[in-house]
């Protein structure tokens, strides 16, 4: 059939992602972790979004509004609706070594806004 699953885009979820600190050139200031699994989101939020989707109420009016002027407003996006924090152990600028908490870092769940 011509809407076979192979041709519609994936639904808005989580997908993996590990961020090497090495390979953002931070690893001479963060002492640990080495790296972490920040993970990211990314899928198609079309319509109908189900439950599962996280979908705002605004989201869910603006894909309604896609549907009837789909040339001039977009469908929702998809976006963290859920962030964690994760500990690094670090150097300041005086070389004093610091262990902070940073919030927002790892994506918990994903959305359509």
């Amino acid at each position: 059939s011509e809407n076979s699953s192979a041709d519609q885009k994936q639904a808005c979820k989580k997908h993996e992602l590990y961020v090497s600190f090495r390979d953002l050139g931070w690893q001479d200031w963060i002492i640990a972790p080495e790296g972490y699994a920040a993970y990211y989101c990314e899928g198609e939020c079309a319509f109908p979004l189900n439950s599962y989707m996280n979908a705002t109420n605004h989201a869910i009016v603006q894909t309604l509004v896609h549907l009837i002027n789909p040339d001039t407003i977009p469908k929702p996006c998809c976006a963290p609706t859920q962030l964690h924090a994760i500990s690094v152990l670090y150097f300041d600028d005086s070389s004093n070594v610091i262990l902070k908490k940073y919030r927002n870092m790892v994506v918990r769940a994903c959305g359509c806004h």
